[in-house]
């Protein structure tokens, strides 16, 4: 072997060396039926973490053959090795699994005496919450702005006595004006447009990617697409809390009157 072999081996292994070596941006989504917030991502060999946001998407900065770590409460561990088709996408999807708690049947005989302190003393198996000390409060999921104004606009005032018109009757007289003016018709039609943006940025994010590799379709159409899926009147219905593989069907579907419109080959 030659000098000049020797030194060409030599560079090319330094070369290789700094290119895997190299640290680059990396963003995913986390998929789970389980809430996707605030779930850990480590980068063991890097020593850097993140979390994920509302939506499930996170961006940490990895290397090749990095090893990301997925874990919170709710889930199974996960980890995800870097490789080549990952790093130079640098984007991944990383399904989680949930964490079945089986629990010891217990018996429950702790008497409440209203005390909240003393109460939540002598609870020995079972956390106290208002609703168990038998306190009103609201259980439900929190409402969206655009919920809390639909709510305003036709719940939230008292029922006031006396009549309208001689109607003879008690009746709400603030929904009766929302009514009237249109309010009430305004708010529904705030909270059907967040519904629509929140699942259409999911599908951004989380099953399009996927779905445009299978499909003949140019770059530039692919927004214009998901638009299209957002303003079908059956969109909420078919893929609202619905698994990947329904809206995907769901998409397959819409793509092939898509297409036609748009003089696209279909597969």
């Amino acid at each position: 072997m030659t000098k000049i072999t020797t030194y060409l081996l030599v560079i090319s292994s330094l070369f290789f060396g700094f290119v895997s070596a190299q640290t680059k941006m990396l963003h995913g989504t986390v998929v789970t039926n389980q809430n996707v917030e605030n779930i850990h991502v480590t980068n063991i060999s890097l020593h850097k973490s993140t979390i994920t946001n509302h939506q499930g998407n996170f961006s940490i900065p990895v290397r090749l053959k990095d090893t990301l770590e997925f874990s919170s409460v709710q889930h199974q561990t996960q980890t995800v090795l870097i490789s080549q088709k990952i790093y130079s996408n640098a984007y991944v999807v990383v399904p989680l699994e949930t964490v079945i708690q089986e629990l010891n049947e217990v018996v429950v005989g702790n008497i409440l005496t209203g005390n909240i302190k003393w109460d939540v003393l002598s609870e020995k198996n079972e956390p106290m919450t208002a609703l168990k000390a038998g306190i009103p409060s609201f259980q439900g999921k929190p409402l969206t702005m655009p919920q809390r104004y639909l709510k305003d606009a036709g719940d939230l005032n008292p029922r006031l006595g006396g009549s309208l018109g001689g109607l003879g009757a008690s009746v709400r007289l603030i929904p009766v004006i929302n009514a009237i003016t249109g309010r009430t018709k305004k708010m529904k039609h705030y909270v059907n447009l967040e519904q629509r943006e929140l699942l259409l940025d999911y599908l951004t994010t989380a099953v399009s990617k996927t779905f445009f590799q299978k499909q003949a379709i140019p770059k530039n159409k692919e927004r214009e697409f998901l638009i299209y899926l957002s303003e079908q009147t059956d969109f909420l219905d078919r893929c609202s809390a619905k698994n990947d593989v329904e809206i995907y069907e769901y998409m397959r579907e819409k793509f092939q009157i898509y297409s036609r419109n748009a003089n696209l080959p279909t597969n």
